[in-house]
């Protein structure tokens, strides 16, 4: 033996005695790697063990301490320590771990249980040599007791009092008082139960309450002829269940009491009997009764009464578990809490019963219950008597129950229905042997062992649809009531996330209350801050409480994950986002993430994205709200921080080198992956409502940060042509920049605003908002004054004030050129060939376009390089030069096509038609206006078809129809 975990955890690396490992910490990682020999053991679970639910900041580092420092010490043994994503691996001979040692005696006696035809044990044998069942337990109690000599006191004695490590050692504690209850229980048969009382008295004086120990105890006394202690460990016992659970003794312990009144000898009574010489007879004869038929056992609950729809998923089910099947694996139905997994299984099981006539077995897993989940062995208990296996004939550990289970289910055509489990391995044992049995499983995890493992098919349940789900609400309410309220009753259904478990409740309410209408419950619902609790019911499970039972079996990065999500505005989170919020690199946070879904508290709605349910973002929001100030509060600087860092990255690729105006406190870990200017809309259009709806939240918090979100997000809004939502972003950052008193960002802001309006045809307004602007400034502000500049010379020549226009473009282009920031100097050009192309001077426009692209060569898919690229164009046709400027058109046309700007490349078509109307090439202009008009009404943020722009496409289109061949 080289690690020794039953007592004290010891380890020997060479010949000579056991040794301490050097801190209870390194010993606990040792620990829980041997008794997951074989097993990768993840990061969460040592901190888990070694810290409980708040590790410290070093935690990571600290266990990687341990993890070298074993390694050292195993390099003298047979073991071998790995790094295994997403921990550690400890590979070993098993037998040299006296914890799972003591598991496979226990499997061997199991193993050794003996069949007694008709004798009570070696006490009253009717062989005088002692039949094979006598002999087989005389080799299962010595394997037993080889098995229980491995314990030196309490197991995992000398480790940090966690609660992980608590439930290790009540899990090895059970082994091993199954162990004690089965050797005690074959010594009392063969007359030998005096030599386990010292045990027995031992396991009692730990934990007086285990009933069946206890009468072991009581009975071996007995039999070793203490009548006396005998009743005296009974009463002990009586008096602690009374005074300490309020209870009576129960069957087990009664029937060892009135043995001893009775003065028995402590063994099972049997009549003595001659062994025949011949085998035993197996076909009927006369004076012999024929064999007993097994039983047919029918342990469904009753039928969901309110079941509606899942036809696709019953018929899902009918083909898995048809006659056809040969040795499938069971069928795994997974979901989130409350979506109806346990009423479809049922309802399915209650249609499809008639095809099992060897039974149906349910079992309850409990696998998220507040007190635990059921032990496997206790399950196999109950399936086994309702096989028709006699209480006595079951053996007493999990192990010889799953044997015997699957004996007795071989050959059998059975249902069995294993509802709620928590995990693969709950699972195991319970599945049956034999391919005429079908089995279908229900949980809130994924079980994706049980897929490796056992070729499982999985059924993930989704929501009811919409049909369904007013179905639902039309069977508690009535089809009238429903239907008078169709609005109503489809925002209700909406509000409870169409869950089955949710919209019962809400028809629950509806129906004790017969003056509300549909419309009255919605409006109760429709605010946030009370959804939750108007969710619960008296006597049942509501969603809160549904929800904060599978929140209890996430791990320590889950749950902060899961809580500090309910920080993100968004519907959606991708993963960079979520490694910002936990403070962690992408692959920690997806893993994370893969757990949360794993638990369909979230769901994986494309590749690193992820959506959650209104209920469980409310759920989320009630967890956070509940948190300290100062962890709320780190969660929206961390997001934020993120979503600067992130726009700003993107950014780039639309307008390259813009003002930072600050630096991250929180720099995030990872940044979006942008591929061009497409790739950087791609993710905008992904991220903008969460970017929109965090600058209007914390306008008022962190106001700093908000405004300038709001700026660092202006290339987005304009390559994406969401001129609307931009506008309605800006003004919560105009709100959040006067709150900090921040005069320059209100400026730059103003400006902003002022493209917007002009790209909704606002143009007087953004004159006035652009005037603004320039007047907060002065050219020691920088890009601020630049841009308004630029802003309102573009706005003045677009409102019929060319000389203006121009005196404020040339003053912007000079300022820009003494500044000698070529970024800013292509901005200032840009605008300023525009002015010139309005003003009527098409050669400097020319000029100034292209030096305002040679200023920023590589890259070819801004927004200014486009800007001035369409400008050249529009040049060159007013200059007479149409051959430059077709190639000019093509250029720009393929430009904004590649690079994904809808509005700059609906404008393009729309010049482009007025370039081929001019060259006589009608059919082709009209083909260009068309295509010009469907951008823009794709542009659902622009004012779309009611535009002037798009107004006058159509108009110009209609005159054109009539002369078209």
């Amino acid at each position: 033996m080289r690690i020794r975990l039953l007592g004290p955890v010891e380890l020997r690396t060479g010949a000579a005695d056991f040794t301490a490992l050097p801190g209870a910490q390194r010993r606990a990682v040792l620990a829980l790697l041997a008794l997951r020999l074989g097993r990768v053991v993840t990061v969460d679970a040592f901190c888990e063990l070694l810290w409980g639910e708040w590790p410290p900041a070093s935690a990571r580092a600290a266990l990687q301490g341990h993890v070298a420092a074993l390694r050292k010490a195993l390099a003298a043994t047979p073991f071998v320590l790995h790094t295994r994503a997403p921990g550690y691996l400890l590979t070993g001979p098993s037998d040299e771990v006296d914890a799972l040692r003591f598991e496979a005696l226990a499997g061997r006696a199991a193993g050794h249980a003996g069949r007694h035809d008709g004798c009570a044990g070696a006490a009253g044998c009717a062989d005088p040599d002692g039949c094979a069942g006598c002999a087989a337990d005389g080799a299962a109690v010595a394997v037993l007791e080889e098995a229980l000599r491995l314990w030196r006191g309490g197991a995992l004695a000398d480790l940090p009092d966690t609660a992980p490590r608590r439930a290790l050692v009540e899990q090895l504690d059970q082994v091993r008082t199954r162990v004690l209850i089965a050797w005690a229980g074959l010594r009392l048969r063969q007359g030998s139960g005096a030599a386990a009382v010292p045990l027995l008295e031992q396991s009692v004086r730990a934990d007086g309450l285990r009933e069946e120990v206890v009468a072991l105890l009581v009975r071996c006394l007995h039999q070793g002829g203490r009548q006396a202690d005998a009743l005296a460990a009974y009463h002990r016992a009586r008096t602690r269940l009374d005074g300490e659970l309020g209870i009576r003794p129960g069957p087990a312990l009664q029937a060892a009491f009135a043995e001893v009144l009775a003065g028995g000898g402590g063994a099972p009574p049997a009549p003595r009997r001659s062994r025949p010489a011949g085998p035993a007879p197996t076909t009927p004869g006369p004076g012999r009764p024929a064999p007993q038929a097994h039983p047919v056992p029918d342990q469904l609950p009753r039928r969901p009464v309110d079941f509606v729809g899942r036809e696709t998923e019953l018929q899902w089910l009918d083909r898995l578990t048809g006659p056809d099947r040969a040795d499938d694996g069971p069928a795994l139905v997974v979901g989130p809490a409350g979506v109806g997994k346990s009423a479809t299984v049922l309802t399915w099981a209650h249609r499809a019963a008639g095809r099992f006539p060897d039974g149906r077995l349910f079992a309850d897993l409990r696998g998220f219950d507040p007190d635990g989940p059921a032990d496997p062995a206790e399950v196999l208990g109950r399936f086994l008597l309702a096989l028709g296996v006699p209480a006595s004939e079951i053996p007493p550990d999990g192990a010889g129950r799953a044997a015997r289970y699957r004996d007795r289910t071989h050959g059998r055509r059975l249902l069995v229905v294993l509802d709620n489990a928590l995990d693969a391995e709950q699972v195991g044992d319970l599945l049956p042997g034999g391919a005429g049995c079908a089995v279908v499983v229900t949980s809130r995890g994924s079980l994706e062992g049980l897929l490796v493992a056992e070729g499982a098919a999985l059924l993930r349940l989704a929501p009811l649809g919409e049909a369904d789900a007013l179905r639902l609400l039309e069977r508690g309410l009535t089809p009238a009531r429903v239907r008078a309220e169709p609005a109503a009753a489809a925002l209700l259904a909406g509000l409870c996330d169409r869950l089955p478990l949710a919209l019962r409740i809400a028809v629950a309410r509806l129906a004790a209350r017969p003056e509300w209408t549909i419309a009255e419950l919605a409006d109760e619902l429709a605010d946030e801050r009370t959804r939750l609790g108007a969710l619960e019911a008296d006597g049942v499970a509501g969603v809160c409480e549904a929800l904060e039972l599978t929140y209890r079996h996430l791990s320590l990065d889950a749950t902060l994950l899961f809580t500090l999500l309910a920080a993100h505005p968004g519907r959606e989170v991708d993963t960079t986002a979520s490694a910002a919020l936990l403070g962690a690199d992408p692959a920690h946070a997806r893993d994370t993430l893969g757990e949360l879904v794993a638990h369909h508290v979230l769901a994986e709605t494309a590749p690193g994205r992820y959506g959650r349910p209104g209920l469980v973002r409310l759920f989320g929001v009630q967890l956070l709200t509940e948190t300290p100030e100062g962890f709320r509060r780190i969660g929206t600087e961390r997001l934020l921080d993120y979503y600067l860092e992130a726009a700003h990255h993107c950014g780039e690729q639309l307008e390259p080198g813009q003002d930072r105006y600050g630096e991250p406190v929180h720099p995030p870990a990872a940044l979006p992956t942008a591929a061009g200017t497409r790739g950087a809309l791609d993710w905008f259009a992904a991220e903008e409502p969460a970017i929109r709806a965090l600058v209007t939240a914390t306008a008022s918090t962190d106001p700093g940060r908000s405004w300038r979100l709001a700026a660092a997000a202006c290339p987005l809004y304009y390559g994406s042509s969401r001129f609307t939502d931009w506008l309605d972003c800006l003004r919560a950052g105009e709100q959040a920049a006067r709150a900090c008193g921040d005069r320059v960002g209100l400026a730059l802001l103003h400006g902003a605003v002022a493209n917007a309006l002009l790209g909704l045809e606002r143009r007087q307004e953004a004159v006035e908002v652009a005037r603004r602007a320039v007047e907060d400034t002065t050219p020691a502000d920088g890009a601020a004054h630049l841009r308004a500049l630029a802003t309102l010379a573009l706005a003045s020549a677009l409102t019929g004030d060319p000389g203006e226009a121009t005196r404020l473009a040339a003053t912007a282009a000079a300022l820009a050129g003494e500044g000698g920031d070529p970024r800013h100097l292509s901005y200032a050009l840009g605008y300023q060939a525009g002015v010139s192309l309005l003003a009527g001077d098409g050669a400097g426009a020319l000029r100034q376009a292209r030096e305002a692209r040679a200023l920023l060569p590589g890259r070819p898919a801004s927004s200014i390089q486009l800007w001035s690229m369409l400008t050249e164009a529009q040049a060159l046709q007013a200059l007479g030069r149409y051959e430059a400027g077709e190639l000019a058109w093509h250029r720009v046309l393929a430009t904004c096509e590649e690079a994904g700007l809808l509005h700059l490349q609906a404008l393009a078509e729309q010049y482009y038609a007025a370039f081929l109307v001019d060259r006589g090439r009608e059919p082709e202009a009209v083909g260009r206006m068309r295509s010009a008009l469907g951008r823009l009404r794709s542009c659902g943020h622009l004012a779309g078809a009611t535009s002037e722009r798009a107004a006058a496409i159509e108009e110009a289109l209609n005159a054109r129809a009539g002369r078209m061949p």
